[in-house]
């Protein structure tokens, strides 16, 4: 019975295989790529921020369907009670980001952040409710203001069909843990279009030394938007020396779409300078050429982990008293955002396995291959 048990095991990995495509790729630094000059965390992901988990759950079915939802929660704890400072940074507005006004009026997140496609918001949102309703500690709760975010997978899925679920939004919150990252075509990254590459899930670190205050800055991107693609500054097209698209629809140039950042730190900030972080994040998108076209929807979702700024509502007082960075030391934390946010996005394409899906649209993946004559050459540079 076991054995049989184990077989099924492996057939369900198959499946799982060659539905998503799945074929180990590199991300951008084992090919010998790097980004910036700031050092990594251990995963280089935004798990390294202690207590920071991330979950997927991916949606496949049939030759339509290409969706999913990621999951990132701040802590282990009940975020509601511990609620975290935060803030939002929005580059181009043409997107759906529940919450924001709640987060931006009193500077903190009460759950976690999710990560769909444009017309799951609504049940992400109701799942999101449920899943703080429940927990522990909150039976008295009778207001909660969900964090949901989305970019549109509507060329590779059928988005219409509205297939995600509340409980689709409620196993990538229960299977969200730490340490290394799924990337890729996975989870809320599943459907995403990038650069007219295939796009998807993409992350990074960087930590400062001890004398920059040993703070970590980690970035999960969910990638969907377009521009010229450039590494290092150096458009693909010159590195091919050819031009190369990723997107088998005559005469396809992406330029709208969209693109999810969301930052965690375990620096102490409050909400405003954690607002002047988002901000350097969204940075990324240029330097990897993007150019917040009028019809993407470019926001960046920052928060911090630090014990001791979290605002716990049962506690007595009317005030609070916070220690938090000045502002002369967040020169280092924007370094670590702009270079985490580059290499996220980076990942999200080098990751990014190739997905056909609705009216028979292929998502090519970037030619890592291709590349990696001009990637070997920069390395010893």
């Amino acid at each position: 019975m076991k054995f049989i048990s184990i077989l099924f095991l492996i057939f369900q990995g198959l499946l799982f295989s060659s539905l998503e495509g799945q074929e180990a790729r590199p991300r951008a630094r084992d090919l010998g790529l790097k980004i910036g000059v700031l050092e990594t965390g251990p995963f280089n992901a935004i798990t390294d921020v202690a207590g920071v988990r991330v979950g997927h759950q991916t949606v496949v079915k049939g030759t339509e369907i290409r969706t999913g939802v990621t999951a990132i929660l701040p802590h282990e704890g009940n975020i509601f009670q511990e609620k975290v400072p935060a803030a939002i940074c929005v580059a181009n507005g043409f997107g759906k980001l529940t919450g924001s006004t709640q987060v931006e009026e009193l500077g903190y997140l009460e759950t976690p952040v999710i990560l769909t496609n444009t017309l799951s918001v609504p049940v992400a949102c109701q799942a999101v409710i449920d899943y703080i309703l429940a927990l522990p500690g909150n039976e008295q709760v009778e207001s909660v203001n969900p964090v949901v975010g989305e970019t549109n997978d509507g060329w590779l899925n059928d988005i219409r069909a509205r297939v995600i679920s509340q409980e689709d939004v409620l196993s990538a919150i229960d299977r969200a843990v730490g340490g290394q990252v799924e990337e890729g075509s996975v989870g809320a990254g599943t459907g995403t279009m990038c650069f007219d590459f295939k796009g998807g899930i993409g992350t990074a670190s960087r930590k400062l030394s001890p004398q920059r205050g040993g703070y970590t800055v980690g970035i999960l991107v969910q990638t969907n938007f377009g521009g010229r693609l450039e590494i290092n500054g150096i458009t693909i097209d010159k590195i091919l020396n050819k031009k190369i698209r990723g997107s088998d629809k005559p005469g396809y140039g992406q330029a709208d779409g969209s693109c999810l950042i969301v930052v965690a730190t375990d620096a102490p900030l409050d909400s405003r300078n954690l607002r002047r972080l988002a901000s350097r994040a969204l940075a990324g998108i240029a330097r990897t050429g993007g150019y917040y076209a009028n019809g993407s929807g470019d926001y960046a979702v920052a928060f911090s982990t630090a014990s001791q700024v979290r605002y716990r509502p049962n506690e007595p007082g009317l005030t609070i008293e916070l220690e938090v960075l000045r502002n002369e030391a967040m020169t280092a934390l924007f370094q670590a955002a702009v270079e985490a946010s580059e290499e996220a996005i980076l990942n999200s394409l080098f990751k990014a396995t190739p997905i056909k899906g609705r009216k028979g649209h292929t998502g090519q993946a970037l030619p890592v291959e291709q590349l990696r004559a001009y990637l070997e050459k920069i390395k010893h540079e």
